[in-house]
């Protein structure tokens, strides 16, 4: 299995969100915190953002906020918005994967690992990555 860059700079970026909900953080403070790469992170925040899990502002007071509270964002959520999915074979989904003859039930084997990882992923939102004392309270609604 490989977790990509785009999804562990995802979710960190998604962590100094969730510790700093009652300000926006730009992409370059979130770099700089998190050691990312900013080209990099500019486009992985832009994903995020068209997945709902990051809503933005601009001008002097601008940033970035959670798309909607932490407790409601799960690792699967982060990694579904910037991978589409969660394991794949040669970069191809497995879903449609048919193998001929003694490896027909190979297949089945890795949708079944897919599966399990989904759920580990699907029950970790990010609340429970957080240290603990960490705020992950996030005022205000509405996405802009």
């Amino acid at each position: 299995m490989h977790i990509s860059a785009k999804a562990d700079y995802a979710t960190r970026a998604l962590m100094e969100l969730a510790s700093e909900p009652g300000r926006p953080l730009t992409c370059e403070a979130i770099a700089s915190s998190q050691e990312i790469p900013f080209r990099f992170l500019k486009s992985v925040v832009g994903e995020l953002r068209k997945a709902g899990l990051v809503r933005s502002q601009r001008g002097c007071e601008g940033g970035y906020w959670l798309g909607r509270p932490a407790e409601e964002i799960t690792l699967l959520d982060i990694v579904r918005a910037v991978d589409g999915e969660v394991i794949t074979l040669r970069g191809e989904p497995l879903a449609g994967l048919d193998y001929p003859g003694p490896a027909g039930g190979l297949p089945g084997v890795w949708r079944q690992i897919e599966a399990g990882a989904a759920a580990v992923l699907g029950g970790l939102p990010l609340t429970s990555l957080l240290p603990v004392g960490a705020t992950s309270h996030q005022p205000g609604t509405g996405a802009v």
